[in-house]
Order: structure tokens, then C-alpha cells, then sequence
């Protein structure tokens, strides 16, 4: 059984309404954008992930949904310090094509990480979190290089239980632990490099969403098809999709890779 994207489109204009409240849709991208007209800010909600997960979840993908879009207006009309809350400060990883600037025009702190994705950093909230920008750093008067050196430091405190499963002579390890930084412990270089000396064939690494992280032990060609076809189930079913291609894992650099059928990577240039 299926939900039509008009179906999921009217279920949320109805229950996400409300005063100071203005709902848009873009038929093109298939995303509804919920605004507070107060402040002028708001969040874009792509349907596709949310019918994917409606498919498996039901009414519980959609609460989940309308709970993390009231979760962030209401952070964003909230007014935010940095100060006193150093360990709440982690990065995130978003895809080049997530924009660098906010609804009011301010610029975010983005560092370029590959071909595909970008670093972010963001606020941690408890149920939410909000992505911060330059004008955050000049209210209390904070450099850049002290959000990223406190994003790192956190996101090496955070715990990394993997699961893993054998698939054709293939072993891959799933993090999945939906506290929101699940992908950006791509970014923790003590993790990667474990992973590196444990491996038996060749490493390859996928962040298809916000909210998983698979490592991949390549040790013959089928796992290329395996990976891919993985990688892409979760990316179109992901609320914050990332990227649909893998990564490999070398000598401490990420190199995206595009894999071709029949089991051939082809490294990307």
C-alpha cells in the first residue's frame, strides 16, 4: 500500500497549521515549506523520503515528521547562546547542494569535506538542533576555529555500536544510532582508521543519510553491487539524504566513487 504525495501533502498542511503559520508547496521538488511569518524563517520538507518510511512506519514516519518541524520552529524563535553550552556543539554533513546561507541571508560556518558533501556545524537542542551561523559567532564574540575544534572534540566523545552483516563473502557495519550525527562520524578520523586495520579487503564508506553511517569490507566484486544497491535504498528513503555514492577509504582520504554495473568502481575525478 502506498501514499500519494497529494495525500501526504494535505495530511501535513493540516496538522502542521496554525497561526503565523504559512505552508507553500513546490511541485517540482516534490517539498513543502512551512514558514512562521513572524520571524521569517522556516523548513522545506521533501515528501518522498517521508512515503517511503509511511510505507514501513505508517502514522508513526508522519508524527515523526510533524514533531521535528514544530521541534525547529520553535528553536528558531528561541533565542540561542553559544555560551555555557560548549558540549552541545557537534557537526553535521550535508550535501553540496544544502544552501550556505540562512533564510535571512546570513551566512552559516560550512567547510568544504569532498566532492559531494559539506560540514556544517550545529547547536544541539535536546530535540532539535539549530545549524550555526556567522552572526551567532559575532554576537558573543567566538572565532570559527573554536566551533570546529569543540565539534571534533564532541563528536569523538560519542559512542559508535556497530552492527554488522555478511552479505556474499562481504561483511558491512551499520551505525544507526538516530541521535542525528550518525553520518557525520565520517568525520571522526580515529573511527576511520580503526575501521582501515580491521577490514580484510578494501574499505569503503557510505553516508547515504543524516542518520547512518555503513562501512564496507569489500572482498569481491558483487559487494560493489551490494553496497551500491544499500546505499541507494536508504538514500531515497532518508529524511536529510546526503549522497547516493560511496567512498573510499585510503592512507586518511575519502575519495568518492561511482560504481558501475557489473561490479566495476570507477573512482570519481
Amino acid at each position: 500500500m502506498k501514499i500519494s504525495v497529494t495525500t501526504l501533502k494535505k495530511i501535513l498542511e493540516q496538522r502542521l497549521a496554525g497561526d503565523n503559520r504559512k505552508i507553500t508547496f513546490n511541485r517540482d521538488k516534490d517539498e513543502l515549506r512551512v514558514e512562521d511569518t513572524k520571524i521569517k524563517k522556516g523548513i522545506n520538507i521533501s515528501l518522498p523520503p517521508i512515503i517511503g518510511k509511511w510505507e514501513k512506519e505508517r502514522d508513526h514516519a508522519i508524527d515523526e515528521v510533524v514533531y521535528y518541524v514544530e521541534e525547529t520552529l520553535k528553536a528558531m524563535t528561541s533565542s540561542i547562546e553559544l555560551t555555557g553550552q560548549e558540549k552541545n556543539i557537534f557537526p553535521v554533513i550535508r550535501s553540496t547542494s544544502f544552501p550556505k546561507r540562512t533564510d535571512t541571508g546570513g551566512e552559516m560556518l560550512v567547510d568544504e569535506h569532498t566532492a559531494e558533501t559539506r560540514i556544517y556545524y550545529a547547536l544541539d537542542l535536546g530535540n532539535t538542533y539549530r545549524l550555526i551561523d556567522e552572526n551567532m559567532l559575532a554576537k558573543e564574540n567566538w572565532e570559527p576555529n573554536m566551533i570546529r575544534e569543540m565539534a571534533k572534540f564532541n563528536l569523538r566523545s560519542l559512542a559508535n555500536p556497530l552492527k554488522k552483516d555478511s552479505v556474499r563473502g562481504n561483511d558491512f557495519y551499520f551505525l544507526n544510532t538516530n541521535d542525528g550525527y550518525d553520518a557525520s562520524r565520517i568525520l571522526n578520523e580515529n573511527l576511520l582508521k580503526e575501521m582501515e586495520e580491521k577490514v580484510e579487503g578494501k574499505l569503503a564508506i557510505s553516508i547515504p543519510h543524516q542518520d547512518v553511517l555503513i562501512f564496507a569490507d569489500i572482498k569481491n566484486d558483487i559487494g560493489y553491487d551490494i553496497l551500491a544497491q544499500m546505499t541507494m535504498s536508504f538514500f531515497t528513503n532518508g529524511a536529510i539524504p546526503i549522497t547516493a555514492l560511496s567512498f573510499y577509504y585510503e592512507d586518511g582520504k575519502l575519495e568518492p566513487i561511482f560504481i558501475m554495473a557489473k561490479n566495476r568502481p570507477i573512482r570519481k575525478e
